[in-house]
């Protein structure tokens, strides 16, 4: 269901041009970008076609998560209950404290293998995924909904909250929002696992007003603190998952929260927020930022966010009338946008059309890049656009793409290869594959500088670069030319196109 005529009078403004850089377009913002096969398919589609199919995602994909998340507790065994029977763990024998300390280490041993086995299979949907809108929307909540896996350190709970997060990507924002407040996860990242009415905790009511659903400076000091007497009473037992509410430890009083009064509690709370006209307005312009441009003109928002509110905060209305919008194809938005380092590593590996990405290559260029799923640097989540791009993160992207095509690697002692070291080990190198040159570049492509780099530039930049460019990748093509082009100046070819900083936007 969805206000139809209202997104049919935003297409007929004016009509869109539709073609292979609008369908490559709307594949890299919706997803992670795609072969030139994958966006012919999508511009034969057509426009509402090619929409419609990238927005039939099933709600839930999580049933295939691995098979420990599906456990009802992740606990340090029996013997910490007994512990705080007898006093604690100095009271015990030393061959008990050496048992107990035995178990710690295993169960750190085992958190630490489990979290990595989330990331790895989170990242294999990212990059297998026949519905990439889903994975791109859960990064989105990912960074709207922040929580750090190093501080909760139980991947149990973590694993809890991606499938919250799977469950409403596209489905609805209030839904998710309420369900929220309620995540073990979310509450021990925001210290609100025991919330007593002496002793109120305005962490969880600060971000929730402020990042989650209204955004700064649209609430006042006082109500963040008439928020948290009103989210007082709830606790999380940590070694179960469960989320309860106890009324003696609620503040029963009366409270006055962006202009009501009431015995409001938790969702009483979020309800409020999401009643403000400001909420939906908030939430389409991060929305907006996320797959369009920054600064997004204010008609955009205000009638984007009369469609979230009519469709009452579900999601999916909302992305459509986003994705057949004129100004999501305006010059404004097409080829402007940098790749966040998720992006950018999962589109290069497509592009490439290799095989998936070694998730333990993955979790370290991530991090050398700043972008690694459960660990945002801070309640706020990730600064995004130029933030992405410094000396040093600029330096590994171009270092990576090195390794991947061949051109920069470990065998290489005195020369390219003591740079590879600094971003991969030789054993991670050996992980990251090669591409398939022939597949990319045909033996009979080779024999024609200008065609052979119009079919590359296709594939990498969707046509669009300058003209400078254009001549410096058809010169070098030409300096290396005695009859054919071989493999190895293919691959540098290509890396001297990944070097480029029109190669860091989408």
């Amino acid at each position: 269901h969805f206000s139809g005529s209202l997104v049919i009078m935003c297409m007929l403004e004016k009509e869109i041009s539709w073609g292979p850089r609008e369908a490559a377009h709307l594949l890299n913002r919706v997803g992670f970008g795609g072969t030139p096969d994958e966006v012919r398919k999508l511009q034969d589609l057509g426009h509402e076609g090619a929409v419609e199919w990238l927005l039939n995602v099933k709600k839930d994909e999580s049933q295939d998560m691995p098979a420990w998340t599906g456990s009802s507790t992740m606990r340090l065994r029996e013997l910490d209950v007994s512990f705080r029977a007898s006093g604690g763990l100095r009271k015990q024998s030393a061959e008990v404290r050496k048992k107990y300390e035995e178990l710690r280490r295993e169960q750190t041993r085992e958190r630490t293998a489990y979290s990595r086995e989330l990331f790895d299979w989170w990242l294999d949907r990212i990059t297998t995924s026949k519905t990439p809108l889903q994975e791109k929307m859960v990064l989105f909540w990912h960074d709207h909904f922040p929580v750090s896996a190093k501080k909760v350190r139980n991947p149990l709970f973590i694993s809890l909250y991606l499938k919250l997060l799977r469950r409403e990507a596209i489905g609805s924002f209030k839904e998710l929002t309420h369900q929220m407040m309620n995540d073990p996860a979310m509450m021990l990242y925001l210290d609100s696992a025991q919330i007593k009415k002496e002793k109120p905790n305005e962490n969880l009511a600060r971000e929730l007003l402020e990042l989650f659903t209204l955004g700064e400076g649209n609430y006042s000091e006082a109500d963040i603190k008439e928020a948290a007497r009103a989210m007082t009473g709830q606790f999380l037992q940590r070694r179960t998952g469960v989320v309860g509410f106890a009324q003696r430890r609620w503040d029963s009083d009366e409270k006055s929260i962006l202009g009501q009064k009431g015995n409001f509690k938790t969702k009483d709370v979020v309800e409020l927020a999401l009643q403000q006209k400001v909420c939906a307005e908030f939430i389409v312009r991060k929305v907006w930022e996320y797959f369009a441009y920054e600064e997004a003109e204010e008609g955009v928002v205000v009638r984007l966010a009369k469609i979230f509110r009519e469709e009452d905060y579900e999601i999916l209305p909302l992305l459509r009338a986003l994705f057949l919008s004129q100004e999501f194809y305006s010059k404004k938005a097409m080829r402007t946008q940098i790749k966040s380092p998720l992006v950018f590593l999962v589109m290069l590996f497509k592009q490439l059309e290799m095989p998936i990405l070694d998730a333990r290559v993955a979790r370290v260029v991530l991090e050398r890049l700043g972008q690694v799923p459960f660990a945002p640097p801070n309640v706020a989540g990730w600064n995004w656009g130029k933030a992405w791009i410094t000396t040093s993160t600029l330096l590994s992207r171009y270092q990576f793409s090195g390794i991947v095509t061949g051109v920069i690697n470990w065998q290489d002692k005195k020369g390219t290869g003591r740079f590879a070291k600094k971003l991969l080990s030789k054993s991670q190198q050996k992980l990251v594959g090669r591409p398939n040159f022939d597949k990319l570049v045909p033996e009979q492509l080779r024999e024609d500088i200008p065609s052979l780099v119009e079919e590359l530039t296709t594939r990498f930049f969707e046509g669009e670069i300058k003209d400078s460019d254009r001549v410096a990748f058809e010169s070098y093509a030409a300096s290396k030319k005695e009859n054919s082009i071989t493999d190895q100046e293919i691959a540098e070819l290509i890396h001297l196109m990944m070097s480029t900083p029109s190669y860091q936007l989408s």
